[in-house]
């Protein structure tokens, strides 16, 4: 009866004992006293992880929770592979630990901002110019005028790439730009904020691309990773490490129009089909700013911490704190955002939390990060003092888990109280 349900609502395999498919970092987790977290609250926030692992909609987590500095939690549980829907008994399984590598979906989009921010630092684009200051074709149909500063906040008006490209069409940048320039804008004023799923990445990596005569990923690799002294944080990932990469399963009941249309307007793709693409060697091999980088959930804590430390890693200045504070400042206030279809608040490429609730947690107007496919979470929290990397690996919207991922965001919210008082 339980495995007739499993396959019905599309649910992973999680008959194995907790305590068998649970991966602890002993060696860098500290005491949660010298953070100033008690036992029971590092306790619970794990508690609530494994509830949300045991809906089943989750074939794999990995969490890394850095407080004040320190690493108070990184792991992992479930499988990297083998447990989800359509997996059979027999199928080699690989566990999910805190050295898996995992897709970031959106969660990338913070990475590329970023990288946009450095090179305002470096004076080489400045971020109220227009991209046709730097790319002129991309003036086409009224578009002279947009910013980059409205690309990084979703207020570009080109949210979506024409209806009925092919997938296949995302591996191909040039065609992609081709596409983009003869967009035609919903709006060219910055006034209506809908959140650029795919596009916004590549016009912002072409710009990139076009004043330093670099691909992003070596960029990348100059100013964040290798200071960072990152293993994968990588837009798409080497073949050599593949193996080691956990698989992205759609997963609970199907969604229901007109919510099923949603997402297909604003990704492109049904959570199936995204699944199956972002399983695939094509998405592996490709370089997409907005949707594939593949990190570990430690190294996404990491980068954070390094923001959340005004730049700062390892006595390294990676950043200038004045680089920071505008890549964190909000713009726009909370607005209605069209492809979302709710209310959000943005920085010039990060989403941000909220007061009294958010998107991380209750209380969390500070905190700056973002969301990938709809169950990763990755921010930091300035009056909390954490940098937060939840990486799931199922792709799944209406379903059962919601309250339980809720209920994990407002363990980590209570149980890291904030270290001062706001005004």
């Amino acid at each position: 009866m339980l495995e007739l349900v499993r396959k019905q609502l599309n649910l992973a395999d999680i008959s194995q004992p907790m305590e068998s498919v649970t991966h602890v970092d002993e060696k860098q987790e500290v005491i949660p006293e010298c953070v100033d977290v008690t036992r029971e609250g590092k306790a619970k926030i794990w508690k609530a992880v494994e509830q949300l692992y045991n809906t089943g909609t989750q074939p794999a987590i990995t969490l890394c929770i850095r407080r004040k500095g320190k690493i108070l939690l990184n792991r992992g549980i479930g499988y990297a592979r083998g447990n989800g829907p359509g997996d059979l008994k027999h199928d080699f399984t690989l566990p999910a630990t805190a050295d898996t590598p995992v897709c970031l979906f959106s969660s990338s989009k913070a990475m590329t901002a970023i990288l946009m921010h450095k090179l305002a630092e470096q004076g080489a684009i400045n971020l109220m110019d227009p991209v046709s200051f730097y790319l002129p074709e991309f003036s086409k149909h009224g578009k002279q005028n947009i910013t980059i500063h409205q690309i990084l906040s979703h207020r570009g008006g080109i949210p979506g790439l024409p209806t009925g490209v092919p997938v296949d069409t995302l591996y191909d940048n040039d065609e992609v730009w081709r596409l983009l320039c003869d967009a035609k804008p919903i709006a060219v004023d910055g006034a209506k904020l809908a959140y650029h799923a795919i596009t916004g990445g590549f016009v912002l990596a072409r710009v990139l691309e076009k004043v330093t005569g670099k691909s992003i990923g070596k960029y990348l690799d100059t100013y964040i990773r290798k200071p960072l002294g990152m293993k994968y944080f990588t837009f798409g990932i080497a073949e050599k490490d593949r193996h080691l990469v956990a698989k992205n399963y759609a997963t609970g009941p199907n969604v229901p129009f007109p919510v099923s249309w949603a997402i297909k307007r604003a990704l492109g793709a049904t959570f199936p089909e995204a699944a199956d693409i972002s399983n695939n060697a094509a998405w592996m091999d490709a370089v997409i700013p907005a949707a594939n980088m593949y990190a570990t959930a430690e190294e996404v804590s990491r980068f954070y911490q390094m923001l959340l430390d005004h730049g700062r890693w390892n006595g390294k200045q990676v950043l200038q704190p004045l680089t920071v504070q505008r890549a964190v400042q909000e713009f726009g206030g909370c607005t209605f955002d069209r492809t979302m279809m709710i209310p959000m608040r943005y920085s010039a490429g990060l989403m941000l939390g909220g007061d009294p609730i958010g998107l991380y947690g209750p209380n969390t107007g500070r905190a700056f990060g973002h969301i990938g496919l709809i169950n990763k979470f990755c921010w930091a929290d300035p009056d909390r003092q954490i940098s937060v990397a939840l990486l799931t690996t199922g792709l799944s919207l209406m379903s059962h888990h919601l309250p339980m991922l809720a209920v994990l965001l407002r363990q980590i919210s209570h149980y890291c109280e904030p270290t001062v008082m706001r005004a």
